[in-house]
């Protein structure tokens, strides 16, 4: 075979203590429940289509796999809450076993709910006491995959999110997940026209550089020709949305993609998901009900192929994801997990902004860059290698963070990835030319 000059698969991470991982353990795992807290029991077994799980399955496959790649796999002693939960709750490792058909989740009405905030007590029970070191310890090779762990039930605590969303949309009593602003005060204002943010070209190191935590799709860090490009200040709004609308934007066949467009068709797709129209007028569907659409909020919601045909509309694209990394590469970090309890995107200004706005913690970001490995890239060996690796085919990359991503789940690098028809995730439009 020949020889390859690849990228070194090189990856500086600096170890996290147990300490600090005990504290990580219990701040994430309660805030999920928090995040459970105001459902009633009804809400959490619902399953509304194939791609929404029930709160309940989020629980415990959170727990599950603590158990699995953790608990299982090394705590001397420990014995699984229930051996039937290894094909239950896997969601999809085939090196572990058989999984239970994702598209059937919500057809089980066992174990209960009380059942699963058992297990979640004994495998918290369990890993407390080997975080704090009663007894034989935790062996450091486990401490990154509890770290993984972690960020992976921050992701699930992002779905428990968008998923409970879907679930009461279908609903036309529309229930309130969490009571928050029903309206906004001046909303009638203009907001800034866009501005182009101009970069030239250059080779940019695109991918994770650091020593925190990070997923193996962010590796290798490699150099990447990025041709110059403008992209926008700030995201689409729903009022510039409704200009696409109005322009016939669903009509027109012309600016859809192929399979956008037989989307479009099949589905009878006219408006964003959530958007609702009473007497003339849009509304939107929200954790907090159904509310009047707000012209200054971030469109929020769309697939890609809306995206795109937005883009395509106004003569322009959406960015490749190596220009998003450079344009928002001196952009802080500024996640709002839930800051008022409304879980919406920010609007935007009203005044001319220096520099990118609504980059991270509103909305994530379409870009037009299919979801692929990186150059030299390695899936980890074992199980936990089919975390990310065998999902790059069929996929789109999104950047940036929504406003239910937590704060300290969101990086520059982090490279999130959906099919290009999905949009029951807080997904929005940035623009590029």
């Amino acid at each position: 075979m020949p020889q390859l000059n690849t990228p070194k698969q090189e990856r500086t991470v600096e170890p996290i203590s147990v300490g600090e991982l005990a504290d990580a353990y219990t701040h994430i795992r309660r805030f999920t429940e928090s995040l459970a807290a105001p459902l009633e029991t009804e809400d959490y077994v619902v399953q509304s289509m194939p791609d929404v799980s029930p709160t309940r399955w989020h629980l415990a496959h959170t727990t599950w796999f603590l158990e699995t790649f953790v608990l299982g796999d090394g705590a001397p002693g420990y014995k699984p809450f229930d051996p039937a939960f290894t094909e239950l709750f896997n969601s999809y490792y085939n090196a572990v076993g058989q999984q239970f058909p994702r598209d059937r989740r919500g057809l089980l009405s066992r174990p209960t709910v009380r059942e699963v905030f058992a297990y979640r007590k004994h495998v918290d029970d369990h890993m407390s006491e080997w975080l704090a070191g009663d007894g034989p310890g935790m062996a450091p090779e486990k401490l990154p995959i509890v770290e993984l762990g972690l960020h992976h039930e921050q992701q699930h605590q992002e779905l428990i999110l968008t998923d409970i969303k879907h679930v009461f949309s279908c609903n036309p009593l529309h229930p309130i997940y969490r009571p928050g602003a029903t309206a906004r005060d001046g909303v009638s204002q203009p907001v800034a026209p866009i501005e182009w943010i101009h970069h030239d070209e250059g080779v940019r190191r695109i991918g994770y550089v650091g020593g925190g935590f990070s997923h193996d799709n962010e590796h290798p860090a490699h150099d990447e020709l990025v041709h110059d490009f403008d992209i926008a200040n700030r995201l689409i709004t729903n009022g510039e949305y409704l200009q696409f609308m109005a322009g016939g934007g669903y009509e027109r066949s012309e600016l859809w993609l192929s399979d956008g467009w037989a989307t479009v068709r099949d589905q009878g797709r006219r408006a964003p998901l959530y958007w609702v129209e009473r007497d003339g007028a849009w509304h939107e569907f929200t954790l907090s009900g159904l509310r009047p659409l707000d012209p200054t909020e971030p469109v929020c919601h769309v697939s890609y192929y809306e995206a795109d045909a937005y883009a395509r509309f106004f003569g322009v694209y959406l960015p490749r994801e190596n220009a998003w990394e450079t344009a928002a590469a001196d952009v802080p970090l500024e996640g709002r997990f839930a800051e008022d309890g409304h879980f919406h995107p920010r609007p935007a200004p009203r005044t001319g902004a220096t520099g990118p706005v609504q980059m991270f913690g509103d909305l994530w970001e379409w870009t037009c860059s299919p979801y692929v490995a990186y150059p030299g890239y390695r899936p980890q060996p074992g199980a936990l290698g089919e975390y990310n690796g065998k999902f790059m085919v069929n996929q789109m990359t999104l950047r940036g963070g929504s406003c239910a991503t937590p704060l300290t789940h969101i990086r520059r690098t982090y490279r999130n990835f959906f099919p290009p028809n999905a949009r029951w995730q807080f997904t929005g439009i940035r623009l590029a030319r």
